[in-house]
């Protein structure tokens, strides 16, 4: 349903003009279908074939949306897994409160250029019907797609559309009865989500992505030899408004736990992705620069991952290059075929995969040669060892000599000392992060650096980090 146009359509799309106390009891009868963050259904590809056979469509999409994608259940033509919700037609269908019909985007004011891109689908024209649950909410919608204009829909086949959109909704009904037989109290379980004897609970973490209390600071990685700025880590941070700023340490286990993981980690990636467009925006010699996000266990488990990254590229016009993931070894191996294959479409867009923390897993090197990886990243407890003996050193060596082997770059992380910068020197580590060079720092602050000249940083000589 997203698309990826040059220019953002008509103000309405604005996430600012969201009425979140609506939104908020959207997701909760979203919630109760537990449709999120599950495999597509067989059960309504019936609905989809019907739309693609009656409407003649080269692309049918049915798809629920969250706070901030929309999952895709069943596709007919483009096969497409989930994408964003920024942008998307789902949020035209939500501001109208019904049914979209677009039969010329070349003729539509909100369309510039006269065309929209569904992935790789270039699209003339469209229509879409909302799903609604009991309550009458919309949970999410039936969108056909036309690689040509055509005449407007007529009122018969409008109404033919929404009774698909209805047929959806149903099937949602009895899949939800289907399981409150199966398995009585576990939804109010999952709804509820809250921990009440812990800080924060799932509704304190919905009330900060709601007020966009969530701010991201960036840690420099840079060159061992010159000090130049080479890329840059995201990390998240809560600035709440009674208890400052909040680690992530603090409030990631509690999201984790209740599955607000995945919209926290795509406000992230694309907060990243438009924050690369506007450095580059200020500053054109920049295109080289890479920024690095974290992705977590859940959200590298997902199988519609690459479709996801892709969409939010395109939308912030960023070259694949220009991002970098990083996973832990806990999230690769438990299932290695899902990982290959979500490594390899996300290597296909370009996009540099790096593995943090490495050689803390027991399996690191039997696998290693088996990901299709770019980066590591040795773990900051191997880098403070560094001076204390010839075996802690001893492995850091290894490390860095079997990336190279491997024709990978490393980057070590934690550096605080002197020392251990100019060991990973000499050992041919050749970048490296860490309060030597500067904290997690704030955007404005991470601007004033990437405006010195080559982007080199101070000489740490003195001992004294950059921070806020």
């Amino acid at each position: 349903m997203p698309w990826s146009p040059e220019k953002m359509p008509s103000a309405e799309l604005q996430t600012g003009s969201i009425d979140w106390p609506q939104e908020d009891a959207r997701l909760t009868a979203l919630a109760a279908t537990e449709i999120l963050d599950t495999e597509p259904e067989p059960s309504f590809d019936a609905i989809t074939r019907l739309s693609a056979a009656y409407f003649h469509a080269d692309t049918v999409l049915l798809g629920f949306a969250d706070a901030s994608r929309i999952w895709i259940k069943s596709y007919w033509g483009e096969a497409v897994r989930e994408l964003p919700r920024s942008r998307s037609i789902f949020e035209m269908v939500l501001a109208e409160d019904g049914p979209v019909v677009v039969p010329d985007i070349s003729k539509h004011p909100d369309f510039e250029g006269g065309r929209m891109t569904l992935r790789r689908l270039d699209v003339a024209s469209f229509a879409s019907a909302p799903v609604r649950s009991s309550c009458g909410r919309i949970l999410g919608a039936l969108t056909i797609f036309g690689c040509q204009p055509r005449r407007a829909m007529a009122l018969d086949e409008l109404r033919m559309l929404e009774s698909l959109a209805d047929m959806a909704a149903s099937q949602l009904e009895l899949r939800q009865l289907r399981n409150s037989m199966a398995a009585p109290g576990v939804r109010q379980t999952r709804i509820e989500g809250e921990i009440p004897e812990k800080w924060p609970r799932e509704a304190d973490l919905r009330h900060a992505l709601e007020q966009r209390e969530f701010v991201l600071y960036y840690q420099p990685e840079v060159d061992l030899a010159t000090l130049r700025i080479v890329g840059l880590e995201a990390l998240i941070r809560w600035s709440h408004p009674q208890r400052g700023l909040v680690q992530p340490m603090d409030f990631i286990p509690i999201a984790e736990e209740c599955g607000l993981i995945l919209p926290i980690g795509d406000w992230g990636l694309s907060e990243v992705c438009k924050q690369i467009k506007r450095w580059c925006v200020d500053n054109p010699t920049l295109q080289s620069l890479r920024v690095c996000v974290n992705l977590s266990a859940r959200q590298f488990a997902r199988a519609g991952l690459a479709d996801h990254v892709e969409a939010l590229l395109r939308q912030s016009d960023v070259s694949g290059r220009q991002l970098g993931l990083e996973m832990t070894e806990s999230s690769l191996i438990p299932n290695m075929g899902t990982a290959l294959e979500v490594l390899g479409s996300l290597r296909r867009l370009g996009v540099s995969l790096l593995m943090d923390d490495f050689g803390t897993g027991y399996s690191s090197l039997s696998y290693l040669h088996s990901f299709p990886l770019d980066v590591l990243k040795i773990d900051r407890s191997f880098v403070g060892r560094m001076t204390e003996g010839e075996q802690p050193l001893q492995i850091v060596r290894t490390i860095i000599e079997l990336a190279r082997v491997l024709g990978m770059d490393v980057v070590a992380e934690g550096i605080e000392t002197r020392e251990q910068y100019h060991l990973l020197r000499d050992l041919g580590c050749r970048f490296g992060q860490g309060f030597l060079f500067a904290r997690p720092l704030p955007v404005e602050t991470v601007n004033v650096l990437l405006r010195l000249p080559g982007c080199v940083l101070p000489d740490p000589g003195a001992g004294m980090a950059l921070s806020a």
